[in-house]
C-alpha cells in the first residue's frame, strides 16, 4: 500500500465475532485512538443491547463516537460521515495510524468511500409508505422491495421498516431501483484505508451470537428496554434486541420467546453482514483462532 498519506485500520466482521477486543489491541500496538463505526453504540440510552465497550476497555484505548448521542437526535450515516472525517483530520496529526471498528457495513463506507447521492423524494410518498406499513405490516413492504430491487433486499435489514421505506420511496419517486443509485466511484480521501476482517465457520459465529444474547439478557436487557419502551417508534430503537422485547412487553411473546427472536434475528443481521463485507475485495481476512501476533505482523508488513 505504501503511500504517504496516514493509514485508517478498519476492523470489520459480524456481530459477536470479537472486533472491539481485536480494535483495542491494535490501538495499544501503535499507540493510537479508536473511532467506532457501530451504528447502535451511538446512543447513550441503549447500552446492554448494543454490546457497547465495557469501561475498562474504554478505558484502556481513547474511544470515539460511543454513546455520544442521545436517541431523541436525528442522527444519520451522513452526519457521522462529516463528524468522523473531521475528526480523522485531527488524529491524523497525532497519529499516522488511527483505528476504526464497527459491524455497520453503511458506515464504515460512508468514511472511507463516501456516501451515494440519491434523488429528492416527495413527502407524499414516504406518508403512503407508512400508511402501506400501518395498516398492511412490513410484509408487504418486504415483497414490493424483493420485487423491484432484489440485490439491496438481500443485504439489507428486512425487518428494520425504515431501510424498506427509504428503498422503496427511491423506486416509487424515480422508478428506479435503490441500487441503482449506489456509488460507481470512491470519494478521494486523504488517508489508505487497510481492511482487517474477522471470521470463523458459521456454527461458531451462531454459537458466539446465542452466549452473547443470553449474557445481555443477564446484564438487564430487559429492564433496559423496558425503559426505552414509551419511545419505541424512535428511528435508534428500531433494532435487533429491542423490537422483540417491545413485542413481548406488548402481550405478542413470550419472554423465551423474544429472546428466541432475537437470537434468530442477530443470526440473521450477521448473515447479512457477511453478505455486504463479502463484497469488499480489499478485507483481508483472518479467523478468530489465529494470533494476534500473526494479525500484527501482517499489518506491520503493510503499514510504513
Amino acid at each position: 500500500m505504501p503511500t504517504n498519506k496516514p493509514i485508517l485500520i478498519c476492523v470489520v466482521g459480524p456481530t459477536a465475532i470479537g472486533k472491539t477486543t481485536l480494535a483495542i489491541a491494535i490501538a495499544k500496538a501503535f499507540s493510537t485512538e479508536i473511532i467506532s463505526a457501530d451504528s447502535r453504540q451511538f446512543y447513550k440510552e441503549m447500552t446492554v443491547g448494543t454490546a457497547v465497550p465495557s469501561t475498562s476497555e474504554l478505558a484502556e484505548i481513547k474511544h470515539h463516537f460511543i454513546q455520544n448521542k442521545s436517541i431523541f437526535t436525528n442522527y444519520s450515516v451522513g452526519d457521522f460521515e462529516k463528524e468522523a472525517l473531521a475528526l480523522l483530520d485531527q488524529l491524523f496529526v497525532k497519529h499516522p495510524i488511527v483505528v476504526m471498528v464497527g459491524g455497520s457495513g453503511l458506515y464504515v463506507d460512508a468514511v472511507v468511500k463516501g456516501l451515494d447521492v440519491f434523488p429528492d423524494v416527495n413527502p407524499k410518498i414516504r406518508e403512503q409508505l407508512n400508511f402501506e406499513l400501518e395498516s398492511s405490516g412490513i410484509e408487504v413492504l418486504q415483497k414490493e422491495l424483493k420485487e423491484v430491487d432484489p440485490a439491496y433486499f438481500e443485504k439489507t435489514d428486512i425487518h428494520n421498516p425504515r431501510r424498506v421505506i427509504r428503498a422503496l420511496e427511491i423506486f416509487r419517486s424515480s422508478k428506479k431501483p435503490y441500487t441503482s443509485f449506489l456509488r460507481k466511484e470512491e470519494n478521494q480521501r486523504n488517508f489508505d484505508p487497510l481492511y482487517i476482517g474477522l471470521t470463523a465457520e458459521r456454527e461458531q459465529i451462531y454459537d458466539r451470537i446465542n452466549r452473547r444474547v443470553d449474557i445481555m439478557i443477564a446484564n438487564g436487557l430487559i429492564e433496559e428496554a423496558k425503559s426505552l419502551f414509551s419511545d419505541k417508534e424512535l428511528n435508534a430503537l428500531q433494532t435487533v434486541g429491542y423490537r422483540e422485547l417491545f413485542q413481548h412487553f406488548e402481550g405478542n411473546l413470550s419472554k423465551e420467546q423474544a429472546v428466541e427472536e432475537i437470537k434468530k434475528n442477530s443470526r440473521r443481521f450477521a448473515k447479512r453482514q457477511g453478505t455486504w463485507f463479502r463484497k469488499n475485495n480489499s478485507i483481508n481476512w483472518f479467523d478468530t483462532a489465529d494470533s494476534f501476533s500473526e494479525i500484527l505482523s501482517f499489518i506491520k508488513q503493510k503499514t510504513p
